[in-house]
């Protein structure tokens, strides 16, 4: 058996791009992987297949609603449900197709299967010992569940099953009203399913600006999703390939149930670490299951890291990849540094919802004083041109220093608009700085610049 400078245990975003950094970095290195196909969770059966149906479903969505306002006439298009995830999984082919040409593109070796690491410097799959000088785990996260609800992927299914519904479901129920939940409960809301959304808490996506997931639970309303707040699943019960739904509302303690020809369990998700071994070796495990690391992503056991889903922070697969990255540069001698405070995070609905930084809640917590920037997109020519005016951006700056702190956006392409954002944080610009950059007429990003604007004298066109 060869010996590597570096193995990386799964080929997820973190494992993945890890891999082919430390190639880059003149290192020696093999990713282990037990999956038919590269890519992990994210491109397999997580963000990608669910970015092809969201993109499909909204297509339906403008060919229903808007075509006709535009001039194109027609009868509605009709849903091909076995073409629609055939178009997914083509989708996930050209992904992950993609990382393999990748890995041999920049000489990364594959071995194929289920790693465990019998002591540190060695990984053991199937029934060969690996060398490495590193490892670093990467082996991402799982859905996780509740008391009293059995996952069987085929009436109770997690974000995987929800990808692959033999049918649409005439009923939904969505359990967890967070980022997966939503996503996949606008699909199926899309293509004709009555969806149902049940929440613990008494909001919906959890840690969101206040402000902004108000607008966005209202704007889900007009689409068609139905929310439950401040109720507590109790369980599920499967009888001929039917669900109920039982629940408690937190304000009264009455028990209700609720039918669903589907379940989805959105509850959010858990580190993946089952086989390594991690026990026998003596890695430090916080309470939550994630691996403890220092700075440099190093854990308690000399040569053996971890990243991604596998530790502390927000399961994001663009946080994952600068972990990989970071981890590798750290390994080859140099100083990398991840930014925490400009990670951003997206919902991929229509409209969009993204957010950068700080959010109101956290900075009264904080005692800062700051100040707002808004501007709603039905003052931006091209949102109105196209259908897209609902929502707005808002920004946070430091009110002495004019700082950007934070930035929220809900609307058109809320997902891209939010990097230029990222960026001008990245370089500790203020509000002004945005607001004096020339934006393209017409965008969609002038609409960032006017937010930017009314931290100061106030925007043009609002």
């Amino acid at each position: 058996m060869p010996s590597y400078d570096v193995i990386v245990i799964g080929a997820g975003p973190g494992g993945y791009v890890c891999a082919i950094r430390c190639a880059q970095l003149g290192m020696k290195v093999a990713c282990v992987e037990g999956r038919e196909t590269l890519g992990g969770t994210c491109l397999n059966v997580g963000c990608i297949p669910s970015k092809a149906m969201l993109h499909a479903s909204h297509m339906l969505h403008e060919a229903e609603h808007n075509f006709a306002d535009m001039g194109l006439k027609g009868k509605a298009p009709s849903v091909d449900w076995k073409q629609m995830l055939a178009y997914k999984e083509t989708t996930i082919a050209q992904n992950t197709g993609g990382i393999e040409f990748l890995f041999k593109k920049n000489k990364v070796d594959w071995i194929k299967g289920w790693a465990s690491i019998p002591e540190a410097g060695k990984v053991k799959v199937g029934d060969d010992i690996h060398e490495a000088k590193h490892i670093v785990i990467a082996s991402g996260s799982e859905a996780s569940s509740l008391p009293g609800v059995a996952v069987d992927e085929k009436t109770v299914v997690t974000s995987t099953g929800a990808l692959e519904l033999p049918k649409i479901p005439k009923k939904l129920v969505v359990i967890g009203a967070g980022v997966i939940g939503l996503e996949l409960g606008s699909v199926y809301a899309r293509l004709g399913a009555e969806v149902q959304v049940i929440e613990f808490l008494d909001h919906i996506t959890p840690g969101m600006d206040a402000e902004i997931a108000k607008n966005f639970q209202r704007m889900l309303k007009k689409q068609g999703l139905n929310f439950t707040l401040g109720a507590a699943v109790q369980g599920v019960a499967v009888k001929g390939g039917k669900a109920k739904v039982t629940y408690k509302l937190r304000k009264d303690d009455s028990e209700l149930v609720m039918d669903a020809d589907t379940v989805l369990v959105a509850t959010g998700r858990k580190p993946y670490t089952e086989g390594l071994g991690l026990d026998a070796l003596g890695v430090e495990v916080s309470e939550r299951g994630q691996i403890k690391t220092d700075g440099r992503y190093a854990t308690n056991i000399k040569g053996i890291y971890a990243i991604g889903d596998a530790i502390d922070g927000p399961m994001l697969a663009h946080k994952a990849e600068d972990e990989g990255m970071a981890v590798a540069e750290g390994i080859a001698g140099q100083h990398p540094h991840v930014n925490y405070g400009v990670i951003p995070g997206v919902i991929y609905t229509h409209p969009e919802v993204a957010n950068v930084g700080e959010t109101e809640e956290t900075l009264k917590e904080q005692g800062r004083a700051y100040k707002v920037g808004k501007f709603p997109f039905m003052g931006n020519a091209r949102a109105k041109a196209n259908f897209a005016g609902e929502g707005f951006v808002k920004i946070l700056a430091d009110k002495e220093t004019d700082r950007i702190l934070g930035a929220h956006i809900i609307g058109p392409m809320a997902g891209d608009l939010i990097h230029e954002i990222c960026v001008a944080m990245e370089f500790g610009a203020a509000a002004e700085d945005l607001a004096r950059t020339c934006h393209a007429h017409p965008t969609y990003s002038e609409a960032v610049r006017e937010a930017a604007l009314a931290c100061g004298d106030g925007a043009i066109h609002a």
